[in-house]
């Protein structure tokens, strides 16, 4: 089913944005520029920091982006309380993260920009996830094994984890992988 006359390029790294896009059967090219800057201004409300990077991540391509293309970035960041958790830096990093998040409810934020040569539409969804207690055993078992420093929060909510720490999601599951695909495909009904 074509839902727009736009050839959509999908400005991402992550698998599961790719393998959600796909999902709902749409046709779709992967670019990536190298080295683009993910930083936000600390001064900045916390629940609008993953909207202000996928616009950020946006604004790297506009010079590269034809007439007939659209553009779609997104960024996943993890609030616990008003701290946001990125991606993880290392190993202990990883470790330090999950521990935090271990007997707690946060809030994952996936930010999604859209743009054309000719019009920019942002949003983004927010889901909070209650993870059950983990013990360091299972802690260091999950980052050893997954290795999930690609991942805001350092987890994958699709992965064993998510199998056995999550006791309650409120909101999409698909926001918690990283892109709140339903909201994705009603923006690209309307662009």
């Amino acid at each position: 089913m074509k839902i727009t006359d736009y050839k959509i390029i999908l400005a991402s790294n992550s698998p599961r944005r790719k393998e959600l896009l796909a999902g709902i059967d749409v046709d779709y090219e992967l670019k990536m520029l190298p080295d683009i800057d993910e930083s936000f201004p600390e001064t900045m409300q916390v629940d609008e920091v993953a909207e202000y990077l996928a616009k950020k991540k946006a604004t790297a391509y506009l010079p590269e982006l034809n007439d007939d293309e659209l553009l779609i970035t997104a960024d996943t960041i993890v609030l616990l309380d008003d701290m946001v958790i990125g991606k993880p830096a290392d190993e202990d990093d990883a470790i330090r993260m999950l521990k935090l998040l271990s007997g707690r409810t946060h809030r994952v934020i996936t930010g999604v920009c859209m743009t054309s040569k000719k019009r920019e539409v942002s949003f983004s969804d927010t889901a909070y996830v209650t993870f059950g207690s983990l013990s360091d055993e299972e802690i260091r078992y999950y980052v050893s094994k997954y290795k999930p420093y690609d991942k805001a929060g350092s987890y994958g909510v699709q992965e064993w984890i998510g199998y056995v720490a999550v006791e309650r999601i409120e909101g999409s599951y698909f926001n918690v992988m990283g892109f709140p695909i339903f909201k994705v495909y009603k923006e690209l009904k309307q662009f």
